[in-house]
């Protein structure tokens, strides 16, 4: 999904397949060591071709974190993870797993996290953070501002391919895939254990696709689908925002809690998407700024994703009011802009130009009144268009499975992959795959009550398809998921 600097505040056939083993790079040996953030971690970096179609051209380093099995004579084998984004840091979330897993997973597992190419600690996609900050609204609105993201999308383009080097191009997810099984066999590992969430989901199933007979076990969290069209996406996105819109003033109506409990949500909310696109709407923490449609509906998304009900009632509340005064920080040269490399080489962007762009959100504006558009998903198509370069990993449906069982797992109101996403991918896997529902609220399941972490845990140590498909939903506390 592509997000530029404003909104970061917040898925045909495989790719050129390896090249024979006797032209093949040798396996990477890991060195490992103290990682610099946690000693009690363990950090190394794998080697791995920029190019896997030209094993001997450049090459680029992975990050690597590990935390070993607490209790290595019951060691089962390593959990490799990733939190999704495109650009979240699996090393950050191995250093961060005692908290994400459970005692029983983390004593027989090593839990390994790696930054995929492009991110975090991995060569990062980096671009001017000035150019960024000039770029146009996402929020296309006729011929001209989408001629605008076209041309600027371009010349964005050329400045991340000179300030990143080689590996521009070359961040797809099928090219992560390849780099996770250098992973597995530089763990000396025969086969791996999986969990991903979000965008990790297509990382983990297209790894399992490719390499099925060496994935032990696969969890899929908050699932992407990528056999959906731009069009499609774009579409999903939107409803998948206005349904969590719905839960939310559904929420606000019974609850003495909601800081606008009582009042007409719909009736304030239209007033202040009306006056964000007048431009007269300011942000109540920072007097000094104006909200466009964009940076609204972000806050709206944004609160969402725990979800922070509490607190988008009080933003509700406070947004014609002036709130502390914020200072903006300053600029670094450059950024990391890893999303929208990723994204746009995975999936090809819409056809049909403006003219059906503007069909498409004609029919979304009617459809969704409180999200007219998904503002993920928005963004993450009007930084595609005009891209120069060709996507190397376009969409299409996953081949039926055939590894052992997979645990397909969301929430039912998630406003970023939608529970109809989640249904598809495990169609599409077939009878290997189990979905399972939390019957709740916000972006991936996992983590959040006792019972979908019981049917997590369980999978992940025994391989068995889960006792139940369903988990209740449990309303959040003020404070947010894992408040007290």
């Amino acid at each position: 999904m592509r997000v530029r600097a404003a909104f970061l505040a917040v898925v045909t056939a495989l790719a050129t397949a390896a090249a024979p083993a006797a032209a093949a790079r040798p396996v990477s040996s890991l060195k490992w060591q103290p990682c610099a953030e946690d000693k009690t971690a363990q950090c190394a970096t794998l080697r791995v071709p920029v190019d896997w179609s030209d094993p001997y051209g450049p090459a680029v380093g992975v990050a690597v974190a590990r935390r070993p099995a607490t209790d290595p004579k019951t060691r089962i084998g390593a959990l490799l993870v990733n939190p999704g984004g495109p650009g979240g840091s699996g090393v950050d979330f191995a250093l961060d797993s005692t908290y994400a897993f459970g005692a029983a997973v983390r004593r027989r597992f090593d839990i390994v996290g790696f930054d995929p190419r492009g991110v975090g600690r991995s060569n990062p996609v980096v671009c001017s953070s000035a150019l960024l900050a000039a770029g146009p609204s996402v929020m296309i609105s006729n011929a001209r501002s989408y001629a605008t993201n076209v041309a600027f999308n371009r010349r964005l383009a050329a400045d991340c391919a000179r300030r990143t080097g080689p590996l521009y191009g070359h961040t797809d997810s099928l090219s992560v895939a390849q780099d996770m099984d250098a992973l597995r066999a530089a763990l000396g590992e025969q086969a791996i254990s999986f969990y991903g969430a979000s965008y990790g989901t297509l990382l983990g199933a297209q790894y399992a696709e490719r390499y099925p007979r060496r994935v032990r076990a696969l969890v899929l969290d908050g699932v992407m689908d990528h056999s959906r069209s731009a069009g499609a996406f774009l579409a999903d996105e939107t409803a998948a925002a206005q349904d969590s819109f719905d839960e939310f003033v559904a929420w606000c109506d019974r609850s003495t809690q909601c800081a606008v409990h009582g009042r007409d949500v719909r009736a304030l909310w239209a007033a202040l998407l009306s006056r964000a696109r007048r431009g007269t709407l300011r942000d109540p923490f920072d007097p000094t700024a104006k909200l466009g449609v964009q940076e609204l509906l972000g806050v709206a998304l944004g609160s969402f994703y725990d979800p922070q009900w509490h607190s988008f009632g009080v933003y509700l509340r406070e947004a014609s009011a002036l709130g502390r005064r914020q200072v903006a920080p300053p600029l670094d040269p450059v950024a990391e802009f890893s999303f929208p490399a990723v994204f746009c080489d995975d999936w090809a962007g819409p056809a049909g130009g403006w003219a059906g762009l503007r069909l498409r959100l004609a029919r979304l504006g009617r459809a969704y009144p409180q999200m007219p558009v998904s503002p993920l998903g928005m963004t993450s198509i009007a930084s595609c268009v005009g891209d120069p370069l060709a996507t190397d990993n376009p969409q299409r449906p996953l081949s039926p499975g055939r590894t052992g069982p997979v645990l397909v797992l969301s929430s039912r109101h998630d406003p970023a992959t939608p529970y109809a996403w989640a249904r598809s991918v495990a169609a599409q896997l077939g009878a290997g795959a189990t979905l399972v529902t939390y019957e709740g609220w916000g972006h991936t399941a996992y983590g959040r009550t006792p019972c979908v972490n019981a049917v997590v845990d369980r999978y992940l140590l025994a391989v068995a398809p889960p006792a139940v498909t369903s988990c209740p939903g449990v309303e959040p506390p003020p404070g947010g998921v894992g408040a007290a």
